[in-house]
């Protein structure tokens, strides 16, 4: 099929150019590279100069925002059209370049989130392959949608949950608001309905999840989401180390002050440290800040929180002050490096599939505070399907989370009597997720195959 005749292989990678995208393609990046293909990650010129990695090319698309990305556009539907009109253009030109090059792009692995750049493959007589960041889970939700097991808005009842074929029971509060509610986020259902728009004629699909977690329920919808699984996609160092110095993604929109965090931990004793952060994207209300803040107050527990600068203000006044010692606030800080750090007991997370995986593949208890989407149904399976944290319940009236259930949650992951199991469920994860990312595991049996395939046409 493909046109290319090379000794080496070339995949360009097309992420979505946010930081939860942009990390799980890189590190597929850094995979692929460990295993002799060359490989280029594509992005926009607003996010080319964040990423730094030894052995992986960069090359900048246009999303027509060139100064400043989504923040340009401040409107979702204008943003994906002018990324499709723009990134088609500029992607196929990359492809042009290098068509007489030693080293022609052979594959396109594109986000799920740009089915245009399947397209593009097919116009230049190349692979292309879909790479989903989501849960296997989450993934199979929008398959059945997409094929009509059901259509949406979907009623959804606490005695009358969602059932499909091969998948745990969904309740009200497991599931991404929007499938009840369509109207709510119009643009964002669309974005995650596109990525099914024409997957069925993609080369492969690649989900970062592993057959240890989720291989049940990929399989489930296998037929018409045939999707290998080939994560968890973490730095090297914290699962099978086999890529060299790969201690962090080598992306990042942001400026970590890990050196501050990390000097404190070392002063606080083995699993004695709540983290707390809620991703780049959640901005929480100054009320849930308020009821976090007495909770970690009430715990008498030493605490790590990461609260951006614009977010500070809704922090209870005097809170810095009077828990110092006790607690660090800091706006921003290496998750992996402080999710590794010993001192660490658990893991207050809004449940982010990125930050999910990287809590569980290093064995970390959690206590899963979902905000929207894809969150809420990861913290199901964090509680109910993996047992390795809690949820706490929301107050339906005030639609947060209040102080004394979140203090419950806390005591009873870091001390309380389900905290043995928990931490027990969360290492056997831990060491499932080294297993499959190590030579012979399922993900790098699945890596390898699509090496070999890329191989067989150079």
């Amino acid at each position: 099929m493909a046109k290319v005749t090379t000794i080496e292989p070339h995949v360009i990678l097309v992420p979505y150019p946010s930081q939860g995208h942009i990390n799980p393609l890189l590190q597929f990046a850094k995979r692929l590279a460990s295993k002799g293909v060359k490989s280029t990650i594509a992005t926009t010129k607003y996010t080319v100069n964040s990423i730094h990695s030894p052995n992986i090319s960069v090359e900048p698309i246009s999303d027509g925002f060139d100064e400043g990305g989504y923040t340009q556009a401040q409107n979702t539907d204008v943003f994906l059209k002018s990324f499709k009109e723009n990134g088609s253009r500029t992607l196929s030109q990359i492809l042009t370049n290098y068509e007489n090059s030693t080293h022609p792009i052979s594959c396109i692995v594109y986000d799920s989130f740009f089915p245009w750049a399947l397209d593009v493959a097919k116009k230049h007589g190349i692979y292309g392959a879909s790479f989903f960041t989501n849960s296997a889970m989450v993934c199979a939700v929008f398959a059945h949608i997409h094929h009509g097991t059901f259509s949406l808005p979907v009623k959804i009842e606490e005695n009358e949950p969602l059932l499909l074929p091969g998948l745990p029971c969904l309740y009200p509060n497991d599931v991404p608001g929007f499938i009840k509610e369509p109207e709510s986020y119009p643009a964002y259902l669309a974005m995650k309905m596109s990525q099914f728009s024409n997957v069925e004629n993609a080369d492969w699909i690649f989900d970062n999840s592993f057959q240890e977690l989720e291989g049940e329920i990929a399989r489930g919808v296998s037929k018409f989401w045939p999707a290998k699984l080939i994560g968890p996609m973490v730095p090297s160092l914290y699962l099978d180390g086999r890529i060299e110095n790969d201690k962090g993604y080598g992306a990042s929109l942001w400026k970590p002050l890990s050196e501050e965090c990390l000097n404190w931990l070392k002063t606080k004793p083995k699993q004695s440290v709540i983290y707390i952060s809620f991703g780049s994207m959640v901005s929480l209300t100054q009320k849930q800040m308020e009821e976090i803040a007495y909770a970690l107050i009430g715990s008498n527990m030493n605490f790590l929180w990461v609260v951006r600068d614009t977010e500070e203000c809704k922090l209870p006044k005097g809170f810095i002050e009077s828990t110092k010692g006790k607690g660090l606030i800091v706006s921003w800080c290496n998750q992996l490096e402080t999710l590794a750090n010993q001192a660490i007991g658990c893991f207050v997370t809004h449940c982010g599939w990125n930050s999910t995986l990287e809590g569980l593949s290093l064995g970390v208890p959690m206590v899963a505070m979902p905000q929207f989407s894809d969150q809420m149904t990861d913290a199901k399976f964090i509680d109910e399907i993996w047992e390795i944290g809690l949820r706490p319940k929301l107050d339906e009236m005030l639609g947060i989370v209040k102080r004394e259930e979140l203090l419950f949650c806390l005591n009873e992951v870091m001390k309380g009597e389900k905290s043995v199991e928990i931490r027990k469920n969360a290492t056997k994860l831990r060491d499932l997720a080294k297993k499959t990312v190590s030579e012979g595991g399922s993900s790098d049996k699945a890596i390898n195959e699509f090496v070999e395939s890329l191989n067989l046409v150079c």
